[in-house]
């Protein structure tokens, strides 16, 4: 960077650069003069000449316009639309460099966010197959030449490309979505326009039961009003293989949200069934269920291993869900207790330990950082705590909580490094130190890491 401030570079002017790195979304970064310049499609170690396309005051954009060497570990995307397509961002990297860069990200944000740079942290535990993963899909529908299409966004827009396979879900679930689409286009069916709110078909989301094989089709409508509906629903059933639902979700708001708050069945059982490990769960259109089940219980096996549990304990689990973690937990625990803000994920939770037969899970409704401050002063405490906040991280109430609470074990699951990073700053300030991290690739072809931790008290 130039002293008066200014970016070393120039727009549309050619620099050439040595790749040392990946961002959180995949970008290749390089450095000029100290200034970061972040590229599409290049991979750490290449060499080649960028042009800048967007220079700004701390760092720019740029494109590749040679590349003069490749990483061993690049590849073919073996996708074919995967250049155009915003899901995937490193299709064109090794599984095994994926691996890897998903491993340095979380030490780099281990060391430079939360000043831990002696915690250990383990090798990303990847998958053996790292395609064909995905439970769930849901694709938005548009229109083309008049001719209805469904599939993913085009990077950095709302233009949908028309899909037929996505390799990177079950292939149930592109079975499914063809089969619906192939109907709609044959009854008619509107899009919906999102500029002048009108059509019927907003979404298709398939969910899939990778143990049970069970399907469920949820259609995402502007108005409950759907032409051809018991026609549609028919053939649906008729066509779709493992068929166990058919449910409709209207949404009549001008938003990017999926979902509206009317859900009704059209045909067949309220739930689909899967399993993680031994614990069987039941899976509503609104449920959130991990989109990678093989994943989801290695995550949790290292979670169970972390809490080392020998049936004595009490355990709470924060941002509790649907009970995944808690009832992995519970198979070990003397008692768990969970906390969750959606009504509709306790009530889940609540079914799902009855359909196990488990009877020491206690379940409440309500924001974890002001529930369990409540439970503390009631005097309920804790032997075992484990956190699986969103992106965001915990709040800093249920931090202090914890500090002031003192369980012996704090297991922390993270889908955001930055944040779990920042968060055991906090633990470790308030005397908890932080003994190992663990990465697991929950997200293969994409950046997206999820972390399981390990803290217990000094």
């Amino acid at each position: 960077m130039s002293k008066k401030g200014k970016a070393p570079v120039e727009k549309n002017e050619y620099y050439d650069v040595v790749f040392k790195d990946l961002t959180h979304d995949g970008n290749g970064v390089a450095k000029i003069d100290g200034y970061p310049v972040f590229v599409p499609n290049a991979l750490p170690g290449e060499e080649a000449k960028v042009k800048i396309v967007k220079p700004s005051k701390g760092y720019g954009f740029g494109r590749v316009a040679e590349r003069y060497t490749d990483s061993p570990k690049r590849q073919e995307p073996p996708c074919p639309i995967y250049r155009e397509c915003g899901g995937c961002q490193i299709q064109h990297y090794s599984y095994e460099g994926q691996l890897e860069a998903k491993t340095k990200h979380v030490r780099d944000v281990l060391q430079r966010i939360g000043k831990l740079p002696e915690v250990p942290v383990h090798d990303a535990l990847g998958m053996e197959k790292p395609w064909y993963y995905r439970n769930k899909a849901q694709v938005p529908v548009g229109e083309k030449n008049g001719e209805l299409v469904a599939g993913f966004y085009q990077k950095r827009s709302h233009e949908i490309i028309d899909m037929d396979t996505c390799i990177i879900q079950q292939k149930e679930n592109d079975q499914a979505i063809q089969i619906v689409k192939d109907i709609l286009k044959k009854y008619k069916v509107r899009a919906y326009d999102e500029e002048k709110h009108k059509g019927s078909i907003r979404h298709i989301m398939t969910r899939v039961g990778r143990k049970t094989g069970e399907v469920m089709v949820v259609l995402v409508t502007r108005t409950a009003d759907l032409a051809h509906k018991e026609e549609i629903v028919q053939e649906i059933k008729e066509r779709v293989n493992g068929l166990k639902s058919v449910v409709q979700n209207v949404n009549s708001k001008r938003t990017n949200v999926i979902f509206g708050n009317q859900t009704t069945v059209l045909w067949g059982e309220e739930f689909i069934y899967d399993y993680i490990g031994d614990v069987k769960f039941a899976i509503s259109a609104r449920s959130f269920y991990q989109v990678n089940p093989v994943q989801t219980k290695v995550l949790y096996d290292k979670a169970l291993e972390y809490a080392e549990l020998n049936g004595d304990e009490t355990v709470i689990d924060a941002y509790c869900g649907i009970g995944t973690i808690s009832l992995f937990l519970a198979q070990k625990a003397k008692k768990v207790l969970g906390v969750e803000i959606v009504p509709q994920a306790i009530e889940d939770a609540k079914r799902n330990a009855e359909l196990n037969g488990f009877d020491n899970v206690d379940f409440a409704v309500g924001e974890a950082e002001k529930v369990i401050p409540s439970w503390y002063k009631e005097g309920i405490s804790a032997d075992v705590l484990v956190v699986d906040p969103p992106r965001k991280g915990c709040d800093e109430a249920l931090l202090n909580t914890i500090i002031q609470m003192k369980p012996k074990k704090v297991v922390y699951v993270s889908c955001n490094p930055a944040t779990l990073a920042r968060d055991l700053r906090v633990l470790e300030d308030g005397g908890y130190q932080t003994l190992e991290v663990q990465p697991v690739d929950m997200f293969p072809q994409t950046m997206h890491v999820e972390c399981v931790a390990l803290l217990t008290l000094g």
